[in-house]
């Protein structure tokens, strides 16, 4: 009975943990400053990336979208490289003047496509700021004229923008939503408080010549994920405060929720296996303890079902992470305007428990589906 009662004792030192990570990054995302560009001639030279597979009924509303933009056509490019396609990916790129094709063709089996059709394209770039999203993204017109001018204003060698989900058809896309603007907002927040630990590479942005100056991929160009995170963290040992979070209602990049279960494991069990190869041991210590915090609420759950007075343990938990949440979230969905979501938040608490010790075990073991490939 001893050991039990130390068992919830501690799950109250990690609620108290929880808590004080929450807050700091509430404190993160209030340090940054929103942005808005000022009418000024932009003078940069600006190479969009984009890898897709497979995305003929995407990819050309996101063409579409960039070739619109706001910005001097003669300044920007935009390259897209077609990772094997099967489908009419390659043939509608190749129906827009002016875009340039890159269809990747070697002869061996990779695990990191992505990172190496990045790589070669930025190879052949001839911007300076290198700009990558994903062949499923919608932006406004204003979205690269905002990276640029907050690059020019600030000299950031990386600048990591916002994305979001929109159109969402059911209650299980919505859900995911309000949990990813928590992922975003957790990676603006660490940026916010120099401290970068996440990223999004549907809305990224770096100089050429600093992506050569940390090595580009070298040591993580094994992995099937990590093009935009791990990246990251490599720019940060080198440039340390020189990372941007563009804090920019202009510069949100639209995506889409996944609509299976099936789907949105496997997307999260991709992301999460980035975190094998995280340096800093402090964000590693983090991580742990965010996860067995998790683990401590089933703990207490399950044991208020055999033994008397766990049930306080539980809800203080419950109700300090819902609560601790709730007012980080506010901020987050204010920005992107979607505070009604927040309705669903006791919902995604309850759930997200769950989900979160599952991908933390399943995202670092074994190997996952990406693109009709089985990567790991």
């Amino acid at each position: 009975m001893e050991i039990i009662s130390a068992i919830s004792y501690f799950s109250v030192f990690l609620t108290f943990i929880y808590i004080f990570v929450v807050i700091t990054f509430i404190a993160g995302w209030a340090k940054i400053k929103y942005y808005s560009v000022t009418p000024s001639k932009l003078k940069t030279r600006v190479s969009i990336i984009i890898a897709a597979r497979n995305e003929e009924d995407k990819i050309a509303k996101t063409i579409d979208d960039v070739l619109a933009q706001n910005y001097p056509k003669e300044l920007f490019e935009l390259i897209i490289i077609d990772d094997h396609s099967i489908d009419r990916t390659a043939e509608i790129v190749n129906s827009y003047p002016g875009v340039k094709l890159i269809q990747l063709n070697e002869p061996q089996a990779l695990n990191s496509y992505k990172k190496m059709a990045i790589q070669r394209a930025i190879g052949e770039a001839v911007g300076s700021l290198i700009v990558t999203t994903d062949a499923d993204c919608r932006m406004g017109r204003n979205w690269l004229e905002t990276v640029v001018g907050y690059y020019e204003e600030h000299g950031y060698k990386m600048i990591s923008s916002p994305v979001a989900y929109d159109e969402e058809k059911d209650i299980f896309e919505r859900l995911q939503s309000l949990e990813f603007a928590y992922l975003i907002g957790l990676g603006a927040s660490t940026i916010g408080n120099k401290n970068p630990s996440t990223c999004n590479g549907a809305n990224l942005a770096y100089e050429k010549k600093a992506f050569f100056d940390v090595g580009g991929f070298t040591g993580i160009d094994d992995l099937a994920s990590g093009d935009d995170e791990l990246l990251l963290h490599k720019m940060a040992a080198v440039y340390g405060d020189k990372i941007g979070f563009l804090k920019s209602k202009d510069a949100v990049v639209y995506t889409h929720a996944k609509p299976t279960l099936k789907e949105f494991i496997q997307q999260r069990k991709r992301w999460a296996s980035k975190s094998t190869r995280y340096k800093d041991k402090s964000v590693i210590i983090l991580g742990v303890s965010i996860w067995l915090f998790n683990v401590s609420i089933v703990s207490n759950a399950i044991l208020c079902v055999f033994f008397d007075g766990f049930l306080p343990f539980l809800l203080f938990q419950i109700i300090s992470k819902l609560l601790v949440e709730f007012v980080f979230l506010y901020k987050m969905m204010g920005f992107f305007k979607r505070k009604s979501l927040l309705l669903l938040l006791p919902l995604l608490n309850v759930l997200h428990v769950i989900y979160f010790i599952y991908i933390g075990i399943a995202g670092n073991s074994g190997k996952y589906n990406w693109k009709g490939r089985m990567v790991k």
